[in-house]
């Protein structure tokens, strides 16, 4: 035989709320209580407002690609006018890989900076790997020399290194290029993969060498797989610093066919002549292998970056 509880007295009269609250105060004031807001709820205007924001900074932000868009795709006449689209053609990208240089300079952009991304990922790789698991005489006097090295600005390094390109006879040369920027990406990347090591547990290193493993295959095969992240962080900024580099590029580089894009675009604004629809093209066609770069490494690029930050 069960029993049927007695109902609480509380439920039936209606629980009365805590004194010290709100509901509390209003009930003693003898006015109705307003209703609690829910935490990370937002008022109507509230999130109006925050729409707006958002709409005007993302119209801020995509403005001047549009622009530079929409220019390219002017006669050279209009180049220069406000209007948004005045009889659009394709004559500039057809001037640029008809009549132009530009096709040389492309292949010499992506030379550059294809050996500086494969290298300057190993390098810093290798170099983050060593000095996060290994004690070895000279490392702090290492990392010290890389964390200068971010020390000085690129302008002041000019002169110095174009001496000594030139005394290796590496002016005008790809392979000097490549080594510039590799002095500018390595330094920073290493330190970046260091920090990005130090978060990988030194078990996965012991698991390996009990399985026979030297220090280059425990590297190799078990480490670098989990440092995809990180890796996508160094390549990405590598290939940006060779990419899109203009000081360097302008100095050691002479001649209309050896020119890398960041130099032969200057080559359409003068003292005497500007060509903006034509620079416009060239802008629109170099973001091009940069944004599908950003589009496979992006899924990686926010964790290698945070990684690297943690601990250094």
């Amino acid at each position: 035989m069960t029993t049927k509880q007695a109902p609480d007295a509380g439920a039936e009269r209606g629980a009365k709320p805590p004194a010290d609250s709100a509901a509390g105060r209003a009930a003693r004031a003898g006015r109705p209580a307003k209703p609690v807001r829910e935490r990370g709820h937002r008022s109507p205007l509230a999130s109006a407002g925050l729409h707006v924001t958002l709409l005007l900074a993302s119209v801020i932000a995509v403005f001047p690609v549009l622009w530079i868009l929409l220019t390219s795709l002017k006669p050279a006449k209009y180049a220069i006018t406000t209007d948004f689209v005045k009889e659009p053609n394709l004559g500039n990208y057809r001037y640029l890989l008809e009549d132009s240089h530009f096709l040389s300079w492309f292949a010499n952009s992506v030379l550059v900076a294809g050996v500086t991304t494969v290298l300057g990922v190993f390098i810093a790789a290798t170099t983050g790997y060593a000095v996060s698991r290994f004690k070895f005489p000279g490392m702090k006097p290492l990392m010290w020399t890389l964390l200068i090295t971010q020390m000085f600005p690129m302008a002041i390094l000019i002169v110095p290194l174009y001496n000594l390109m030139g005394d290796l006879g590496l002016l005008n040369q790809p392979l000097g290029l490549i080594i510039t920027y590799l002095t500018i990406a390595v330094p920073f990347c290493a330190w970046m993969m260091k920090g990005f090591f130090d978060t990988i547990p030194v078990e996965i290193d012991e698991s390996g060498r009990v399985d026979g493993l030297n220090p280059f295959g425990t590297f190799w095969r078990l480490i670098l797989p989990l440092a995809k992240p990180g890796l996508a962080v160094t390549g990405f900024y590598a290939f940006i610093t060779a990419w899109g580099e203009v000081a360097y590029a302008s100095a050691f580089m002479v001649g209309d066919e050896n020119l890398t894009l960041a130099g032969g675009l200057q080559t359409f604004v003068t003292q005497y002549t500007s060509n903006w629809g034509a620079m416009s093209a060239a802008s629109v066609l170099i973001a091009i292998p940069a944004a599908i770069f950003f589009l496979f490494a992006q899924r990686h690029l926010v964790a290698g970056m945070t990684a690297g930050a943690t601990k250094g």
